[in-house]
């Protein structure tokens, strides 16, 4: 396409253009050029009235002088009448030629006043053509992506690479998703606020929710998002088993016939092994430091395990259960990704909530993904990640579709695979 329209005949024709052409300028330039022309333009006419002043004024020095040599002569020689002569008609001559002046300078007041009028006009022409040409070019700009040439259609590629350039580092408030179906919420009601730290980044916070106290663990599970979900999807070892423990109680997932019950195991332990979970429990509550000091001094103070006890999460509602607000909770699947889960804030249901219980549970924060660009074009998202590969500048490197494809294959086979080579998925 660039190849037939460089061909084209009209971009023969035409003319070179000027970079100064191309200038796009400010309106306190366009004012400056016009006071520097209309300025230029008094000057030329001042000089000319000025020239004409001089040359007038030097052709009336000569002739009152050839004028005073003839008033001499005729002075010299008195009348007949025996009266000596006067000053008059030099005094008319004089008004004469101060109203010439005057009309002079008002025409020339006149003249300035009709350049300024022209050249304010031309500028008020080259300032709406301007703005023109700016509405032309970004109109130009916004159809780029999706109007390359007449009547064409962009492909999916491209737009997936100008998607990743949209501006995803900062954090910021979720919208709750348009629910079709209402239900109308049940008075007496009470909103917990949930949130949901991240699995590794123990102090960063990843999702936020409101949920109704009618409701079920399972409902807000069933928002949390993770990227190990994802890791075990793309690997087809998804496990749709998790648990939350609150308190004393184990809530198991248990509503797919192949999940798993994560506590029984933890059960076993503590009946097997009562002096390593006593040990444990132990330094959960006062921590591995006074756990230490006080067997060193000997001063342990007795103490017993809690009561653990197991309940299907599908069946067990909010209001159904104690917990402490602040208290941090533990929420595991995918066998061993744990997460805190801490319920900030309880309060009753009040009339500017939302009273659609279908629309919760409410995600009223979620974090940004970190995306990790190409390590090649350093602009698009990347999509795989390589290790030990001979030709990267980094191990791991990280490469979109189509760096990926330009530097490890060539006509659609490989060119070596002493490499692994893994999906990437962002954080």
């Amino acid at each position: 396409e660039l190849e037939a329209e460089l061909d084209s005949p009209q971009l023969a024709e035409s003319e070179d253009i000027c970079v100064d052409d191309l200038k796009i300028l400010k309106e306190e330039e366009l004012v400056e050029m016009a006071l520097k022309e209309a300025f230029k333009e008094d000057e030329h006419v001042e000089n000319a009235s000025e020239g004409l002043e001089n040359g007038s004024n030097s052709g009336y020095h000569t002739r009152s002088r050839k004028e005073h040599a003839v008033e001499n002569a005729s002075t010299s020689i008195e009348p007949s009448n025996g009266c000596p002569g006067t000053d008059l008609d030099g005094a008319a001559t004089d008004r004469k030629n101060g109203s010439k002046k005057q009309k002079r300078r008002r025409m020339n007041d006149r003249h300035v006043e009709d350049t300024y009028i022209k050249k304010v006009d031309e500028l008020a022409k080259i300032k709406q053509k301007q703005d023109e040409d700016k509405a032309t070019a970004k109109l130009h700009a916004l159809n780029a992506i999706s109007k390359i040439s007449e009547g064409s259609i962009p492909s999916s590629d491209k737009i997936e690479r100008m998607k990743s350039l949209r501006f995803m580092s900062s954090s910021g408030k979720a919208k709750s998703a348009d629910v079709k179906e209402h239900i109308p919420v049940l008075y007496p009601e009470t909103i917990l606020c949930v949130e949901v730290y991240h699995n590794i980044r123990k102090w960063s916070k990843v999702q936020e929710f409101l949920v109704l106290g009618r409701q079920t663990l399972t409902e807000i599970k069933d928002k949390i998002c993770c990227l190990t979900d994802q890791v075990m999807q793309k690997a087809g070892r998804y496990d749709p088993s998790g648990y939350f423990l609150i308190e004393d109680i184990f809530f198991n997932d248990l509503r797919d016939p192949c999940a798993v019950d994560y506590s029984e195991p933890i059960f076993d332990w503590l009946r097997n092994s009562p002096d390593d979970a006593m040990k444990k429990w132990e330094s959960i509550i006062t921590g591995e430091l006074q756990q230490k000091q006080r067997s060193v001094l000997g001063s342990v103070t007795p103490s017993r395990l809690p009561y653990f006890k197991a309940a299907d999460m599908h069946k067990t509602r909010f209001c159904d259960f104690r917990f402490q607000l602040g208290a941090r909770y533990l929420y595991c699947h995918q066998g061993d990704c744990k997460h805190t889960i801490v319920i900030r804030d309880m309060r009753s249901i009040h009339p500017d909530d939302v009273q659609n219980r279908a629309a919760y549970p409410i995600m009223i924060f979620q974090l940004k993904p970190r995306v990790q660009k190409c390590s090649v074009c350093k602009i698009t998202r990347a999509s795989k990640v390589t290790l030990d590969d001979k030709w990267a500048r980094e191990n791991p490197c990280y490469f979109c579709d189509y760096c990926y494809s330009l530097l490890h294959s060539k006509d659609e086979s490989p060119l070596y695979g002493e490499f692994s080579v893994f999906d990437y998925l962002h954080e």
